[in-house]
C-alpha cells in the first residue's frame, strides 16, 4: 500500500516520490510540489482540510482531496 500526503500527521517530514498531474493543479507543481522534494506537515485546519506543509522552504496549503494523489515516502529525521 502506498503512502500519500493525506496520511502525514503534525511534524512529519518526508519525500515526494509520485504526483498524479491529472489531479494535483499545476500551480502547485511550479511552488515545488516535485517527486524528490521535502515535505512536512506544519498544521491542519478544522475538520482535517487544508493542510499546512512545508516544501523546500515554501509554505503551502492544499486540500486533503488533492494530498490523497501525491504519493510520499516518510523520513526518519
Amino acid at each position: 500500500m502506498q503512502t500519500t500526503l493525506a496520511q502525514l500527521k503534525r511534524g512529519e517530514r518526508a519525500i515526494i516520490v509520485d504526483v498524479s498531474s491529472i489531479y494535483v493543479p499545476l500551480k502547485l507543481l511550479e511552488m515545488g510540489c516535485l517527486p524528490g522534494n521535502f515535505v512536512e506537515l506544519l498544521q491542519v485546519a478544522p475538520f482535517a482540510d487544508p493542510m499546512y506543509l512545508n516544501i523546500n522552504g515554501a509554505h503551502l496549503a492544499i486540500r486533503k482531496e488533492t494530498a490523497l494523489h501525491i504519493i510520499i515516502e516518510k523520513t526518519n529525521g
